[in-house]
């Protein structure tokens, strides 16, 4: 398949001597064959010409939810995928939220067998404990040869901290990510929101910013002990990002996301116990957000994830007690962030990192493979459910204003386009 990108905008800070400029790139057999200011379509070459259409390195997503096996009602990883690939995304990193999860070898095959000959590629997690519940460490070392980039008991916190150490002394052995999610059980007890001054005037359950930094701090005075490598996902407050930080700067091998959503909405949003903006970590305030923003900016924070996560309807249109944690974003988060920051710094979160998984870093250049995300950066509209492509509607970004569309993905030898 030959495919001609006319007159795009390269955005990519790797390759200077292209980064910003408008050329044409053909791609030839899945290859980047030229990128020059003029190249003339020849034979049967599919020509793609959108006016401000961008390209980038192909994006990322250190962690999304579908529901195969198990949930299939909410999404099945081909159509989770599809809804990847539209997004703009080329690799994801699957979390251990299907049922049963995933916590053999055997599992982890079933996923990639499951999710092979798609655009984007799909790349799973194990349980870092059988069945997920935390009381027995799971097949870490088998996983890790089938293909399980990490191990986590998703959105489980490691309520045992000897377990922890032993998982990040046992996964050295094989260079094997541990991830913790940070929540202490017995400070959150049965809180479903930000503790404060929403959650009084709403008279909902609060969850604390101390149950998060205790299990922040916990986990990492346990790495600082053991050594090895440690994710936490989806923190979501100021002192959260201080700790790691810190912790960085001891030089333990410790990296983290944050939710895209928690970058953007406060808890006040809440006032309308509108269900779409229950999750987990739940929603902070301005002053969580704006050092959630200095992280990201300086480094601190590693990933901006979607924190994808579809539900049927009706675990949401219920009271909110009741609810569901979880919102889907791999179709609306580039518009977010782009609401953020500039586009640069908007593709440089959505494309750095894979190498702290041991994955490879795709290049923008001749003769290597097109791995690459299309969006144009001049749009403004209100997001609504005609825009999501998952098969559950429960998004956070409905009815918020954004900037710039996705467009599609090139990447093995495939190319799937909104328009």
């Amino acid at each position: 398949m030959n495919i001609l990108l006319k007159s795009v905008t390269i955005v990519n800070g790797s390759t200077k001597n292209l980064h910003l400029k408008e050329k044409d790139i053909l791609i030839k057999n899945g290859l980047i064959e030229a990128i020059e200011t003029t190249i003339e379509p020849n034979g049967k070459t599919r020509v793609i010409e959108i006016n401000n259409l961008h390209v980038s390195l192909g994006w990322f997503d250190s962690g999304v939810s579908f529901g195969e096996p198990g949930y299939e009602e909410r999404e099945t990883i081909e159509n989770g995928l599809l809804t990847a690939a539209k997004s703009g995304f080329t690799d994801v990193i699957l979390n251990t939220s299907s049922h049963p999860t995933p916590d053999s070898a055997s599992d982890i095959v079933y996923l990639k067998n499951a999710g092979k000959d798609q655009l984007t590629n799909l790349h799973p997690l194990g349980n870092l404990t059988v069945r997920g519940e935390g009381e027995v460490l799971a097949e870490l070392y088998d996983m890790k040869n089938a293909g399980a980039l990490g191990f986590y008991d998703y959105k489980h916190p490691m309520t045992n901290a000897n377990l922890l150490k032993i998982a990040l002394q046992y996964a050295q052995n094989f260079d094997g990510m541990v991830f913790s999610f940070p929540l202490d059980k017995s400070i959150s007890g049965k809180g479903i929101v930000n503790e404060g001054i929403t959650s009084t005037k709403l008279g909902l359950k609060g969850i604390p910013a101390l149950a998060e930094e205790l299990q922040v701090a916990r986990d990492l005075f346990v790495l600082e002990y053991t050594g090895g490598k440690l994710f936490i996902p989806t923190i979501s407050t100021a002192n959260s990002v201080k700790l790691i930080a810190d912790a960085k700067k001891k030089g333990l091998q410790v990296s983290c996301s944050v939710a895209a959503h928690n970058l953007v909405i406060t808890d006040t949003a809440l006032e309308d116990f509108d269900t779409k903006y229950k999750v987990m970590p739940p929603l902070r305030t301005a002053a969580d957000i704006k050092a959630l923003h200095k992280g990201v900016k300086n480094g601190t924070i590693d990933f901006v994830t979607s924190d994808h996560t579809p539900l049927n309807i009706e675990l949401k249109h219920v009271e909110f007690d009741n609810a569901n944690f979880g919102t889907i974003g791999l179709e609306s988060i580039f518009g977010m962030l782009n609401q953020l920051f500039n586009v640069e710094e908007t593709v440089e979160l959505l494309t750095k990192g894979r190498s702290i998984f041991g994955m490879e870093e795709p290049q923008l250049e001749v003769g290597q493979e097109a791995n690459l995300s299309l969006f144009t950066t001049n749009d403004t509209y209100k997001f609504s459910q005609g825009h999501i492509f998952s098969s559950s509607k429960n998004s956070i970004a409905i009815g918020k204003q954004i900037t710039g569309k996705v467009v599609g993905a090139i990447a093995n030898n495939q190319i799937v386009l909104n328009k």
